[in-house]
C-alpha cells in the first residue's frame, strides 16, 4: 500500500494586507499552508500582493492576493472560490477585516452603523457561508473570527463596532453547533489593545489611561493575536469549537 500524500492546507485570510490580518497570514504560512491574502478595494491590492509575496519567499509556500469587499456576498463568495480555484481546496478561514466609525451614539450617523455592520459583521456571515459548502464536503475545517473585547464588554463611543464584534460571538457559536458534526470547528478571537495603526494614532494620554488598564503593562503586538489563531486554525485544535479566546493581556474595561 501506498503512502498517501500529506495535506497541504489553504487559507483565505480577510483583511491580511497589513496589521493583524498579514501577522496571521505569516503564522500560517509559517505552518505550511497556503494563504490567499485579501484586501478590500482594488487600489490596495499593491499592498495584499506584497504580503503574498514575502510570504512564497520567507516560507517557501503559494499564495496570492485577492481583492474583495466581503460585505457584498458576490464578492465574498468569489473570495472563497478564488482559494478553491487556486488551490483545490479551501480549509481555513479567518475573518478578520473590519472597519471601525466611532462616534458616540448621539453622532453616531446611520451610515457609520450599517457600514460597521456591513463590513465586521455581514462579511463574517458571507465569507462562512460561502466556505462552509466546501468544507463540510471535504468534511474539514477552522474557521476563526475576530471579535473583540470591546464586544464583549462594551465601550462609549463603539455602540457599531461593539455590536459587530458581540455579533460575532453569537454568529461563531451558532455555526459550531452546524457544522461540528462535519469536522469544521468556528472559533472566536477577541484582542485587546494591540499595537497597529488604530493605538498608533492614540494621545499619549490616551495610551496612558489604557496601558493603566492592562494587566500586562503593555500593548498587544499583532503577533500575540496571530499565535492563537494559528492554534485554533490548525489540526491540533480539532476538539475546539465554539469558544471565545481573549487576548488583551488582562485587561479590565
Amino acid at each position: 500500500m501506498q503512502d498517501t500524500e500529506p495535506i497541504v492546507r489553504a487559507a483565505v485570510v480577510t483583511g491580511s494586507s497589513r496589521g493583524i490580518g498579514r501577522a496571521i497570514a505569516r503564522e500560517l504560512a509559517a505552518q505550511g499552508m497556503r494563504v490567499v491574502v485579501n484586501c478590500s478595494r482594488s487600489e490596495g491590492l499593491e499592498a495584499a500582493e506584497a504580503v503574498a509575496a514575502e510570504l512564497k519567499v520567507d516560507f517557501g509556500v503559494d499564495a496570492v492576493a485577492v481583492a474583495a469587499n466581503v460585505a457584498r456576498a458576490d464578492e465574498a463568495k468569489a473570495l472563497i472560490d478564488a482559494c478553491v480555484a487556486r488551490f483545490g481546496r479551501i480549509d481555513v478561514l479567518v475573518n478578520n477585516a473590519g472597519i471601525t466609525r466611532d462616534k458616540l451614539l448621539m453622532q453616531m450617523k446611520e451610515a457609520d452603523f450599517d457600514d460597521v455592520i456591513g463590513v465586521n459583521l455581514k462579511g463574517a456571515f458571507n465569507c462562512c457561508k460561502a466556505a462552509a459548502r466546501p468544507m463540510m464536503k471535504q468534511r474539514y475545517g477552522r474557521i476563526v473570527s475576530m471579535s473583540s473585547v470591546v464586544g464583549l464588554r462594551g465601550n462609549a463611543g463603539q455602540a457599531n463596532y461593539a455590536a459587530s464584534k458581540a455579533g460575532i460571538v453569537g454568529l461563531t457559536k451558532s455555526i459550531a453547533k452546524e457544522l461540528a458534526s462535519r469536522g469544521v470547528t468556528a472559533n472566536a478571537v477577541a484582542p485587546g489593545f494591540i499595537a497597529t495603526d488604530m493605538t498608533a494614532a492614540l494621545s499619549d494620554a490616551q495610551r496612558e489611561a489604557s496601558l493603566a488598564r492592562i494587566g500586562a503593562g503593555r500593548f498587544g503586538e499583532p503577533e500575540d493575536v496571530a499565535a492563537v489563531v494559528g492554534f485554533l486554525a490548525s489540526e491540533r485544535a480539532s476538539y475546539i469549537t465554539g469558544q471565545v479566546i481573549s487576548v488583551d493581556g488582562g485587561i479590565q474595561l
